[in-house]
């Protein structure tokens, strides 16, 4: 089980959104490499970011803080937003990331991520953003018709390294994650499922830990860890102490 802090980038530096509106960012830190760092003194494992302009235009747009986060962590770094071809995924994972998340390519073009799999094996991650139960595309911009599950079964058997999927309806408000829809998701596909959206407090962490959970890789903060409504050292203990 891994808990994945969140750097969300928008004009170059750390933010947090509220219900995915880029009207509503809060800026927690101006600069995204240094922030990075901060989550591996703590003790995180991992790190997830997310380029929220490069979502809204296609393609990267944070390239150069993304590039600082790499040169300021020894942690494996997850990416998503505005990464839409195999040239582009080839070329970030050659800069250093461990993983491309792909959110709108996954509903607009499905063949190239499971291309974008076989090149790139235990690389390729996929990210389902849901709004009502179903899965929003371009930055949550537009909503689709596809319902969550039907677009995950479209990968069962590909090599998708995991399923960040993000209920936008709980997203920066500290609602607390949607167990019901997120393991109810797990319970239908063989790929990992990572939890976002909505992570509030220790109470989460404490039931990501609990056994109908376990099947997840982990669940994703931000906000709460930003405002301190979790305390790093004590969540990374939980999960530390399930891990033995």
């Amino acid at each position: 089980m891994i808990l994945f802090p969140a750097i969300d980038l928008k004009d170059g530096q750390c933010v947090r959104l509220k219900l995915g509106d880029m009207e509503q960012a809060t800026v927690y830190n101006e600069d995204p490499g240094a922030q990075a760092k901060a989550f591996e003194d703590q003790g995180f494992e991992w790190l997830h970011v997310v380029d929220l302009n490069g979502a809204f235009a296609g393609q990267t747009v944070n390239g150069d803080a993304v590039d600082a986060i790499l040169k300021s962590t020894k942690n494996p770094v997850q990416l998503g937003g505005g990464i839409r071809t195999l040239e582009h995924i080839e070329a970030w994972l050659n800069r250093g990331l461990a993983r491309v998340i792909l959110g709108t390519v996954a509903v607009r073009d499905p063949v190239l991520v499971i291309e974008a799999c076989t090149r790139f094996p235990g690389q390729v991650a996929v990210g389902i953003d849901a709004k009502g139960g179903k899965v929003a595309v371009e930055g949550w911009a537009e909503a689709s018709e596809l319902g969550v599950i039907e677009l995950a079964k479209r990968f069962e058997g590909a090599g998708v390294a995991a399923i960040i999927y993000t209920d936008i309806d709980r997203d920066g408000i500290l609602a607390g994650i949607n167990w019901s829809s997120t393991l109810e998701l797990a319970d239908a596909v063989s790929i990992p499922v990572i939890a976002s959206g909505g992570l509030a407090s220790i109470e989460d962490i404490k039931r990501m830990l609990e056994p109908d959970a376990a099947k997840l890789e982990g669940a994703i903060s931000g906000r709460a860890l930003y405002d301190g409504r979790i305390d790093p050292a004590n969540a990374l203990a939980l999960i530390k102490e399930a891990r033995a």
